[in-house]
């Protein structure tokens, strides 16, 4: 079902086609908007652009998780997909990733007394996605790819994956956390 996740009619519009019960929510939806930019430069274009980047990695997920706050199932997992930008910088995008971050240490409080985790899956570079628009140099991908501990660039499998234990049994009691995929590219501590 397609809808705009930023806009709070579209969803409300959306629910009476959704189950009744969620037990796994994945916010996917966003991307690097800047790749979708006509290139303007004037504050008016800086500010659409910005809030175009807080709209669809941020608020998209804010909005999404609200409106269906009263059917998410005790022991069920809201799962964010971030960004290592969120943790090295990438403009608007990169705060909108960090703020995604930051609102589920709230969620996960929000959402633990029913059981329920809520955590921010953080890739580095994926190969083999639509998310560079098939725009991204070669250098910048040697560059990226470099960057790892692993010499390699990561695949979709790997999100998927990780977000399928997050969602599993075995992970019931990780909640509030960020899971760096990124092949070392960001370490933490």
């Amino acid at each position: 079902m397609v809808c705009d996740h930023t806009d709070p009619r579209a969803l409300t519009a959306l629910l009476p086609e959704l189950p009744d019960r969620i037990d796994v929510l994945v916010n996917n939806a966003g991307g690097n908007t800047d790749c979708d930019s006509d290139g303007a430069t004037d504050l008016a274009a800086y500010a659409r652009d910005f809030r175009a980047d807080l709209d669809a990695d941020l608020v998209s997920a804010e909005l999404i998780t609200k409106a269906l706050d009263d059917r998410l199932a005790p022991r069920g997992a809201v799962v964010h997909v971030g960004s290592i930008a969120a943790d090295q910088g990438a403009g608007s995008y990169g705060a909108a990733k960090a703020g995604l971050v930051t609102w589920n240490l709230d969620l996960a409080r929000e959402l633990g007394p029913r059981g329920i985790t809520a955590n921010v899956v953080s890739p580095g570079y994926i190969a083999d996605t639509e998310f560079f628009r098939d725009r991204l140099p070669d250098t910048r991908r040697t560059d990226l790819v470099s960057a790892t501990a692993t010499g390699r660039a990561g695949a979709p499998a790997y999100i998927a994956t990780t977000v399928a234990f997050l969602a599993s049994p075995e992970a019931r009691h990780i909640t509030g956390q960020v899971l760096h995929v990124n092949g070392g590219a960001y370490g933490t501590r």
